[in-house]
């Protein structure tokens, strides 16, 4: 806890932040500087509460790029990541510039201090010096840390308080006594004035979060990290206040002399003041040394602990594909992110040469520029901490309180003041420099800066999540857009695609119409993200489609794709991107897949899995939720024992559930993933839409990582009165009498039109059983959407329908069969094969 909070504290750099920024407050409020400096404080503590919340759901190091992309998807998560890249190299210019500064003041070289050329390279080498300091580690980082914040937390608290004594005991001509008017924010003049104060003021607050994004290399990164976000912001109240009434107090706010609104000090007020403040007797000059040595510190520290979110930021958006994959490499020694570390030091030199081409003021310009990326990036933190845990706000006031409405008011406070200054900002005449756009005229440099960066960001942003876009649009038109009605089953489905930005999984899920009214379904998972797992599963869903309709039984329909699998992943040359040959981090390692199919006539279902794929019934009669154990076969591709067939008998009204893995994701393990669903599924009466609802609600409260998917099928049971079966004595005689029978059948049902052609039918293929198989032979008639007739006998042999020569004795009555029939086909189970014919009704008939 302690290193995290010295990180999110060295991040912000108190004293360097209030020797940039106070004058800055001055000039825009006046008097009023210390709470414009307090209130300040409150949106930032309201984002540190959602920096806590979403980092105990999900402590990535990307942070607001990581989260953003889970609450709004790869968009607005791509331009909250480049918030942060954009605030860090810009504050990266002003850091280094302040440290090449105040490095030339501490020997003396007052000259070199206030030329620009020498502070700009004493700035580089400070900025690749604190690159390499980065790159070598954390923990030596923040053992650095712990000794620049000593230094610099005494060095303040000791200029206050000697401010404070000598206001009160040997008071400057520009001394004045505390006053309670400076606590009044209805004092200032102008709603412009308040809020160039506030922009400000965000910037010596910002920084904090850096805590945050070291969370994957902290002790217990769940809670810890949002905790010292959280404790950062409340110290640096309580220090900024004590500087800003101490420094006003003793300076005054003049605009000259040490005055604090000098426009010659305005960029750096404390140099000037601490000589005044200490003398410059013995003693004096060696605080004063000191005092310098303290800014300049307090801004390599911060300059350090930029370099690290903002290195940690771009190697987790490597990691999810919003960046080149070079920017996701770690060194093995030092365990830091290599091209992510060095890559940002050498984008903020870059920089910084860049800015002082053109810049009149480096060090005002870069101020209130970062304003802009970090009011953005912190207001879309806020609105995705509310978004993200939106569906459980009302489990608790606490919930409501700290996932909802602060941080919530905080997004609303940030974009707010976003909006404000970029207006405010254009201004020709605002800050030290003034640029003359095509099309759009002189306009202020902060403007052109800060929002021209984060425009950047927009123009690139569709080139990076183009991948993810694609996936997600190919994902979805190869998923059924609805389930079709089905006599043996009620079922609805719930797909929620992986909101990270590696892109959507391998998901897919299926409910398939098979001969007899049985019903095949189907759930499965291609273990891999993109454009890769999407296409995979496109032919493997169209493959379990394919398998199904030729009424395989479950545990061959697995088998088969199995050898699918395998046949791609052996097409696919050595050398080429293979997803089922080769795993990797966008390519498929294995497939996950579970099968069933339900017969409502038997009531009998069958099932086989490959991989650990779960299975969830509820038995109407009991309204137990049970978690059948099923033969696990091995992942589609691994290889392993053959495929098994289970088989279970479902009451009518039984509710089944198919779902992957990623259902149980945001859970404390699976098993606690399984209690909260038979939870939901408790209540198993209710519409299966509802229950999808409650289910993705219960178990993913916010975005997810991985795909999830729900599959629910209610089961029915033919009524007597749709179906009728004989058995058929192995004698060419009982089909004379049978095929009066089945007219009978008809009649009653209302289909006598379909008579001759049922009659045909049946002799045709009784007839043949009779011929070539034998006894016993079954005969069923099904009155469904279709008319379905089957025979079935003990054979093991298929009929293969051809075209008859002219001089042929036989062979023509399959092929009239299949002419005068809508579909037909051969079905084999335990005992034998059915032969299944079905013809269209005539809607009188379907009445």
């Amino acid at each position: 806890m302690f290193s995290s909070v010295v990180i999110g504290l060295a991040s912000t750099a108190p004293a360097y932040s209030m020797a940039a920024t106070l004058g800055i407050i001055v000039a825009a409020v006046g008097l009023q500087a210390p709470i414009v400096t307090m209130l300040s404080f409150i949106p930032m503590l309201l984002i540190a509460y959602a920096f806590r919340e979403l980092n105990a759901s999900n402590a990535d190091c990307g942070t607001t790029f990581t989260w953003a992309t889970r609450a709004f998807g790869p968009r607005p998560g791509w331009m909250g990541g480049w918030g942060i890249i954009v605030a860090n190299i810009i504050v990266m210019g002003n850091l280094a510039v302040l440290a090449g500064t105040y490095s030339f003041r501490l020997v003396g070289l007052d000259g070199l201090a206030e030329n620009r050329t020498w502070t700009t390279v004493a700035g580089i080498v400070w900025l690749a010096v604190m690159t390499v300091v980065c790159y070598v580690g954390i923990e030596f980082s923040a053992a650095v840390q712990r000794w620049l914040l000593c230094l610099e937390v005494v060095m303040l608290i000791l200029f206050s308080v000697a401010a404070l004594v000598r206001v009160y005991t040997d008071p400057p001509s520009t001394a004045i006594h505390v006053s309670a008017s400076w606590f009044n924010p209805f004092e200032v003049t102008s709603t412009k004035a308040l809020t160039s104060g506030l922009l400000a003021g965000v910037f010596i607050y910002w920084g904090w979060d850096s805590a945050v994004s070291v969370n994957e290399e902290t002790v217990d990164s769940a809670r810890v990290p949002g905790r010292a976000a959280v404790m950062s912001t409340v110290i640096l109240l309580g220090m900024y206040a004590l500087v800003a009434t101490s420094a006003q107090a003793f300076a005054g706010v003049g605009t000259s002399g040490i005055g604090l609104a000098n426009e010659g000090n305005v960029d750096d007020v404390l140099s000037g003041l601490g000589e005044a403040v200490f003398g410059n007797q013995d003693a004096g000059l060696v605080l004063l040394r000191l005092l310098i040595l303290m800014v300049l510190t307090s801004a390599l520290a911060s300059a350090q602990t930029t370099i690290l979110p903002l290195a940690r930021t771009v190697f987790s958006m490597a990691v999810h594909k919003a960046l080149p994959s070079q920017f996701a490499r770690v060194h093995r020694r030092f365990l830091t992110p290599t091209w992510g570390t060095l890559g940002m030091g050498a984008a903020s030199i870059a920089f910084l040469v860049l800015l002082t081409s053109f810049s009149g003021n480096v060090l005002v310009d870069t101020v209130d520029s970062v304003g802009l990326a970090i009011t953005f990036q912190y207001g879309l933190t806020g609105f995705a901490c509310l978004w993200y845990y939106r569906k459980i706000l009302g489990r608790s006031v606490k919930d409501l309180v700290f996932k909802g409405l602060l941080p919530g008011l905080g997004g609303l406070v940030m974009l707010l003041l976003f909006f404000y200054a970029v207006f405010v900002y254009a201004a020709p005449g605002y800050g030290a420099t003034t640029v003359d756009l095509p099309l759009i005229g002189p306009t202020g440099g902060v403007t052109v800066v800060g929002l021209g960066a984060l425009l950047i960001g927009l123009v690139l942003m569709p080139l990076v999540t183009r991948g993810h876009t694609a996936a997600l649009k190919l994902q979805r038109s190869l998923l059924p857009r609805h389930l079709p009605p089905q006599t043996a089953i009620e079922s609805a489905r719930r797909y929620l695609p992986a909101d990270s930005g590696t892109g959507v999984g391998g998901d897919w899920f299926d409910v398939i119409p098979l001969s007899g009214t049985r019903v095949g379904l189907v759930v499965g998972d291609v273990l891999g993200h993109g454009l890769h797992a999407a296409a995979a599963m496109g032919r493997l869903s169209t493959g379990v489609r394919v398998l199904a309709r030729l009424d395989l039984a479950p545990d061959e329909v697995l088998t088969r794709l199995h050898d699918l699998v395998e046949q791609t992943a052996h097409e696919r040359a050595p050398g080429h991107h293979s997803f089922l040959a080769r795993p990797h981090a966008t390519e498929i390692s294995a497939v996950t897949c579970l099968y069933a199919v339900y017969d409502p006539v038997s009531g009998r279902c069958t099932l086989a899995r490959a991989g650990p794929s779960p299975l969830a019934v509820v038995d109407p009669r009991t309204g137990v939720t049970g978690f059948p154990e099923l033969p696990t076969g091995p992942p589609l591709g691994v290889g392993g024992p053959p495929y098994e067939s289970a088989e279970l008998r479902l009451a009518p009204g039984s509710v089944v559930a198919l779902f992957t893995d990623g259902l149980l994701q945001a859970a404390d393990g699976p098993a606690d993933g399984l209690r909260r669903l038979g939870r939901v599924l408790a209540e198993y009466r209710r519409p299966l839409y509802q229950l999808c609802d409650e289910a993705v609600t219960c178990l993913l409260p916010g975005a997810v990582d991985e795909d999830a998917t729900l599959l629910l099928a209610r089961t029915r049971m033919l009524d007597r009165n749709q179906f009728a079966q004989w058995e058929v004595t192995a004698d060419p005689a009982a089909v004379g009498s049978l095929r009066t029978t089945v007219s009978k059948q008809l009649d009653e049902w209302g289909l006598h039109d379909l008579s001759f052609t049922t009659e045909l039918v049946i002799s045709e293929l009784v007839t043949n059983a009779i011929r070539y198989v034998g006894g016993p032979i079954q005969v069923r008639l099904i009155r469904d959407r279709t008319l379905i007739c089957e025979v079935s006998d003990t054979g093991h042999t298929t009929p293969n329908l051809r075209h008859a020569a002219s001089d042929d004795e036989g062979g023509r009555g399959l092929f009239i069969i299949a002419q005068m029939t809508h579909l037909w086909g051969t079905r084999y189970t335990d005992t034998g094969k059915i032969i299944w014919t079905e013809q269209l009704m005539s809607p009188a008939g379907e009445t």
